[in-house]
């Protein structure tokens, strides 16, 4: 007996509501209105478009466009404020905004409230973000490449808009110097870092400190190419250490021929003529051996951005 098709169910979750928190929208606002100085913690972390209900988007504008012009911030000066804009009916006039004050929440627990009303607007926009990728992926007619290269800049973009403290207290950083200090002092390593390699510039800098930005800078054909391949194979091959070398000039299959060359101590002259010995060729073998097992990757993909080799980085 066939079986009766019933018309697919609607799926449930694309009539829920976005993620949101009315609550902590309330009590934040009730807190800034209530005591100014808690908005100095959340001024730099939240905007208006964060929050979910339109007429606190409103309120909230309102409230740092006060705190811009030096102004108090509390029931009177903001409806007053709202008022001028043409915007304190559409936030429920001043009626609602006394409830807000009514609301009496902790003025300590402000950046509570800030954190959670963050979190909500991040899934928002991540749900959002993800419904983009999908129609993209409906829409793409072969262009794969370009629906992830988008997939990982949307996504990229939300993860950079994270809460993250934008200053530490002196005694917090010294404590953690200190720890680090303790630990090398155990160690007693000449080197901390990635180690390039060359023994006095080692000497200088302990080695490649984690978030540090080192600049070869050198006029053309300088050798600039042939130090950063150099310590890039010193670190693989000698430490161990995985590497990523992105090239925005020469190809991966010139970089790699250079390394070749270097590690078997080859005239790359040579091998672009073909002129090379027997014993060149044992060299060049041997040293072919020792690259291939090392961990070095190169990406020769030209126009980079950083945030495409930050993604791939993390990969």
């Amino acid at each position: 007996m066939a079986k009766k098709v019933l018309p697919a169910e609607k799926d449930h979750r694309f009539f829920q509501l976005p993620p949101q928190s009315l609550e902590a929208e309330e009590s934040l606002l009730s807190a800034v209105l209530i005591d100014n100085q808690s908005l100095l913690d959340i001024v730099e972390i939240l905007s208006p478009h964060d929050f979910y209900k339109p007429a606190h988007q409103k309120i909230f504008s309102g409230v740092l466009n006060l705190f811009s012009e030096n102004e108090p911030v509390d029931l009177v000066t903001l409806t007053n404020q709202l008022r001028n804009a043409g915007h304190l009916e559409e936030v429920g006039g001043a009626v609602y905004l006394a409830s807000l004050v009514d609301t009496v929440p902790i003025a300590v627990n402000v950046k509570h409230y800030a954190k959670i009303v963050h979190d909500k607007a991040s899934l928002r926009r991540l749900i959002d973000k993800a419904n983009q990728i999908a129609q993209k992926c409906f829409e793409a007619q072969g262009d794969v490449d370009g629906v992830i290269d988008f997939a990982e800049a949307s996504v990229f973009e939300i993860s950079e808009n994270k809460l993250r403290p934008s200053y530490f207290a002196l005694k917090d950083i010294i404590e953690k110097n200190i720890d680090l200090i303790e630990e090398r002092q155990g160690k007693k390593a000449l080197v901390t870092g990635v180690p390039t390699g060359f023994t006095r510039l080692d000497s200088l800098t302990s080695g490649l400190q984690k978030s540090d930005l080192i600049i070869l800078a050198g006029r053309p054909s300088m050798g600039k190419t042939a130090l950063a391949l150099n310590i890039a194979r010193n670190a693989a091959v000698d430490a161990n250490i995985p590497v990523v070398v992105f090239s925005l000039e020469m190809s991966k299959e010139q970089l790699s021929m250079r390394m070749l060359c270097a590690e078997a101590r080859v005239d790359s002259a040579k091998l672009r003529s073909g002129f090379f010995s027997k014993k060149d060729w044992v060299n060049l073998t041997d040293a072919a051996g020792v690259l291939s097992e090392a961990s070095i990757y190169i990406d020769d993909s030209p126009d980079l951005t950083v945030m495409e080799i930050r993604a791939k980085t993390r990969r």
